[in-house]
This record gives C-alpha cells, sequence and structure tokens, in this order.
C-alpha cells in the first residue's frame, strides 16, 4: 500500500497545525490578559499570566518533539517539509511572544502594587496594533495566505513609530516625575515588549510566506527562492 505512509504524514502534518494553532491563541490570550492586567491595575490577572507561561513552554516542547519524530521517521520533502520547519520556527517565536507577555504582565503587578500612574492611551493604541499583527499571522497560518502575511510585514514600520513616540513621552515625564521614575521606566519597557512582539509577529509571517511559496523574506528586502 504505496500511499498509506503520505496519508499518515498528511495526518499527522494536519494534527501539528491544529496543535499550532492550539498555542497561538494561549499566547494571544496572554498577551491580552497582560494589557488589561495594566489597565485594569489587576496585579491577580497579572499573576495568572506570569503563571501560564509554564503552559506554553510545555505545549512548545511537545510540538517541537513532534516534529522531530515526523523529520526521522517520514522525511518529507517539498511542501511537507516547509511545513514542518514552518512549524518549528513559529513555535520558537510564539514561546518568545509569550515571555514578553510575561515582562509585561510584571510590570503590571509592579503598577497595581503603587499608587496610580498615568499611562498614555498610546500605550494602548500600540498594544492593539500588535495584537492585531499576531493574529493577522497566525490567521495568515491557518488560511495558508500570503497576501495576508504580506500585510502584516507592511505594519511593523507603525509600531516602531509609536514605540519612538513613547520614548519622547517617557524622557519628558522622568526629567519631571522625579518621584514616579521606577515606575515610568518600567511603563516604557513595555513598550520595547510591544516592539517585540510585532518583530515575532512579522518573523512568523514572513515563515507563512515561505511555507505557502519557498521564498524567503526578510523584512524590507526582497524575497529569495
Amino acid at each position: 500500500m504505496p500511499h498509506v505512509p503520505r496519508v499518515r504524514l498528511h495526518r499527522k502534518s494536519e494534527l501539528l497545525k491544529e496543535r499550532l494553532i492550539s498555542l497561538a491563541v494561549i499566547v494571544e490570550e496572554s498577551v491580552v490578559s497582560a494589557i488589561k492586567a495594566i489597565r485594569d491595575r489587576d496585579g491577580e490577572l497579572a499573576n495568572s499570566v506570569i503563571l501560564g507561561d509554564k503552559e506554553i513552554d510545555r505545549i512548545e516542547i511537545e510540538i517541537e518533539e513532534s516534529c522531530l519524530e515526523i523529520l526521522a521517521l517520514h522525511q518529507p520533502v517539498a511542501l511537507d517539509l516547509r511545513l514542518i520547519t514552518g512549524v518549528l520556527k513559529i513555535i520558537n517565536q510564539l514561546e518568545r511572544i509569550g515571555d514578553l507577555a510575561v515582562n509585561i504582565a510584571q510590570t503590571a503587578d509592579l503598577l497595581a502594587s503603587e499608587s496610580p500612574l498615568n499611562v498614555p492611551d498610546d500605550y494602548y493604541l500600540m498594544a492593539a496594533k500588535a495584537e492585531n499583527m499576531l493574529k493577522q499571522s497566525i490567521d495568515s497560518f491557518v488560511s495558508e495566505d500570503e497576501a495576508l502575511a504580506t500585510r502584516v510585514l507592511a505594519e511593523d514600520d507603525e509600531v516602531d513609530m509609536m514605540k519612538h513616540k513613547l520614548h519622547r513621552n517617557f524622557e519628558d515625564r522622568v526629567s519631571v516625575e522625579l518621584d514616579r521614575r521606577k515606575a515610568l521606566t518600567h511603563l516604557f519597557l513595555v513598550s520595547r515588549h510591544l516592539e517585540r512582539i510585532a518583530d515575532h509577529s512579522t518573523n512568523i509571517a514572513e515563515d507563512v510566506i515561505y511555507m505557502v511559496t519557498g521564498e524567503i523574506v526578510r523584512h524590507g528586502h526582497g524575497a529569495v527562492k
């Protein structure tokens, strides 16, 4: 039965995709919850994000082991090989985004324990943009949509501009609000974490483009076959 190995590989590949999507949902929820914890000054919610990181790490390792098993047993080629290598890269990006959500949650926990700090709306606008880039990058994976992945690449520069604006805001405030320097510094670090989330989302979109087309894309540069 020459087609049996191929059928088995297809089933395992589909299961891999499903598990990656499940991991992505958890990571997306972690990012959203971490930002909500800052907005609501919710230390309990922040701690739930921190504790949930172990589950993200566990799932990432399980998916990685499944990928390595498929590579060893089935020796996939062409599209199947691009899928497996793409999944390996994407789960690594998701794990890093999970770590960044933890960093944001730690800031949220710190801010919740201090007197209220004015958080500019630009932080939440930047968070919404980064969250949307993450969602779109995963949606492009699910639908194998090269055009959607390409749109994610185009949005990264906007996030960078938002971070620069918040940097200027930080510099202005830290020189005046001397008693809030620690809190302001931690708050500004949130913008850096959001910038990195956008960067990792861009990397995911680049991996999707490679999976779909076989073209290697680096943000700001053309595709290489």
